[in-house]
C-alpha cells in the first residue's frame, strides 16, 4: 500500500467536484491501494477549511468526510519542524510526509512545494493517478466511504 499526504486543496476540490481527479485520489486514499497519512495539524486545517461557508457543503458531507479521514487515515506525530515552504502553513504537509515516510504528497499547487522532499515526490492528482495507472469509480457521494 502506497502512503500519501493530501494537501488541503485536494480535499476541498474533492468535496466541490465529487467526480474529479482529486475525488478519485481521496477515494483511493480512504479505501483503496493508497493510505492517507494525516497529522493533528493537517486534520485541524482540513476541518477548518472545508467548514468555510463559501464552499457551501452540507454539515452531513463535511462530517462524513472528516469521519472517513479520522477512521481510515494513518495518524502520525511529526517530531521535526521544517522551514522549507514559502508559505509556513505548508510545512506541516512535508513534516507529515517525512514522519510517515510517504511516497507522494498530492497537491493542486506544485509551486508551493519543492519537487521532492527526502523520498517524497510532490505531484498533482493527475500525475499520481497516471504514475500507477490508478483508476476508481467515484459514486455521487464519495464521502460515504466506510
Amino acid at each position: 500500500m502506497s502512503r500519501i499526504v493530501l494537501d488541503t486543496n485536494i480535499i476541498v476540490s474533492a468535496l466541490l467536484q465529487p467526480v474529479g481527479l482529486p475525488a478519485q485520489i481521496f477515494v483511493l486514499a480512504l479505501g483503496g491501494p493508497l493510505q492517507l497519512c494525516v497529522s493533528a495539524n493537517i486534520y485541524a486545517e482540513y476541518e477548518e477549511v472545508i467548514s468555510r461557508p463559501r464552499f457551501k457543503r452540507s454539515e452531513e458531507i463535511i462530517a462524513s468526510a472528516l469521519r472517513a479521514i479520522r477512521e481510515k487515515g494513518f495518524w502520525v506525530r511529526p517530531t521535526t519542524r521544517l522551514h522549507v515552504c514559502a508559505d509556513p502553513d505548508d510545512n506541516m504537509f512535508l513534516e507529515c510526509a517525512q514522519a510517515a515516510r510517504v511516497e507522494y504528497l498530492v497537491t493542486g499547487n506544485l509551486k508551493h512545494f519543492p519537487p521532492i522532499w527526502e523520498s517524497t515526490r510532490i505531484v498533482t492528482a493527475r500525475q499520481r493517478l497516471r504514475s500507477s495507472r490508478l483508476f476508481v469509480h467515484v459514486p455521487d457521494h464519495v464521502f460515504e466511504v466506510g
